[in-house]
């Protein structure tokens, strides 16, 4: 549509000394002077064609055409700062990015450099839950990504399961491979590891994030690792429990045993020397890891900053 408007600047200053009733209070709030305030004015009503002040010794009054035309004016001012805030805050509202525990510390903080690098300009937050794993075939926190489109703030999740959910935009990370880790210190000495049987002299630690996955979901554990690595006569169900991957991998980095843990989490941890994969005999995860969001806020730059970064990211390090 083609709009036949004076200039905004008249209107402007209009809204203003018709708020005010003052050209002076108006040019103050403008940052002009009161001249031009009454200059502006005066433009506008030649444009219209009537007055829309009458102006009096001392003051200042609105004529009937002014009082007409004030409300729409402010309401018009309104609709303007309204879609001016809120395309402001969608680019820079905050990105809350919520992850398990496991994949915060050991894959996203290490990686997180390259993206905070290449756009200063997103207020990012992370936070880590268990909530963001499948149990009972639904991750928890799925539900907590409904959105007010018009709030600034922006939440994702990658989760670790299906990839089933239901009225969400979703995009599938990687699905890993779990292979045993443990301190370098148990490749050497008597007890070394030097095959996959030396396991029956060492403590397995157990990680129970997918202890409560529902029926039909398959889990990855020892048992069945002994079983694809060929090693019978090892008790599977020996060893502490930990609630995730993370406290596992700090039992694992304080020397207490072996755990079975996502390739990808432990590349870095490997090349440092303070981890070693005693044995490269990798056991498929049934599950794997996506970015999940409301479609609401897919759009977002923010959120397609961060997942076009990481969907590159996962893909660059063939996880």
């Amino acid at each position: 549509m083609n709009y036949r408007l004076p200039g905004l600047t008249l209107l402007r200053t209009f809204e203003s000394a018709a708020r005010h009733l003052s050209f002076k209070q108006a040019a103050a709030e403008l940052c002009v002077t009161p001249a031009a305030v009454s200059q502006h004015i005066k433009a506008l009503e030649d444009w219209l064609g009537v007055p829309l002040f009458r102006r009096m010794t001392r003051a200042l009054a609105l004529t009937e055409h002014g009082r007409a035309m004030l409300p729409k004016v402010r309401e018009g001012f309104d609709c303007f700062a309204a879609a001016v805030e809120s395309t402001r805050q969608a680019i820079a509202g905050p990105l809350t990015v919520i992850a398990p525990p496991s994949f915060a510390s050991h894959w996203l903080v290490p990686h997180l450099a390259s993206f905070t690098s290449a756009h200063p300009e997103v207020e990012l937050q992370l936070s880590s839950t268990a909530d963001t794993v499948d149990r009972a075939g639904q991750a928890a926190i799925v539900a907590a990504l409904a959105v007010d489109p018009r709030d600034a703030e922006s939440r994702v999740a990658i989760l670790y399961g299906t990839g089933h959910y239901p009225g969400r935009v979703v995009d599938k990370l990687f699905s890993p491979d779990y292979v045993p880790v443990c301190a370098p210190a148990l490749l050497r000495g008597d007890n070394a590891l030097r095959e996959p049987a030396d396991l029956a002299r060492h403590v397995l630690i157990h990680d129970d994030t997918l202890r409560d996955a529902g029926p039909g979901i398959a889990r990855s554990g020892w048992g069945l690792w002994l079983e694809r690595a060929g090693v019978a006569g090892v008790d599977a169900k020996r060893g502490p429990r930990f609630a995730n991957a993370a406290l596992a991998l700090a039992a694992v980095l304080a020397g207490q045993g072996v755990t079975l843990a996502s390739r990808s989490l432990i590349t870095s941890r490997v090349a440092e020397g303070s981890l070693a994969i005693p044995f490269d005999i990798p056991l498929p995860s049934p599950f794997a890891y996506y970015l999940v969001m409301h479609e609401a806020i897919a759009q977002r730059p923010a959120v397609a900053a961060f997942r076009a970064w990481l969907t590159a990211e996962t893909a660059a390090q063939a996880v």
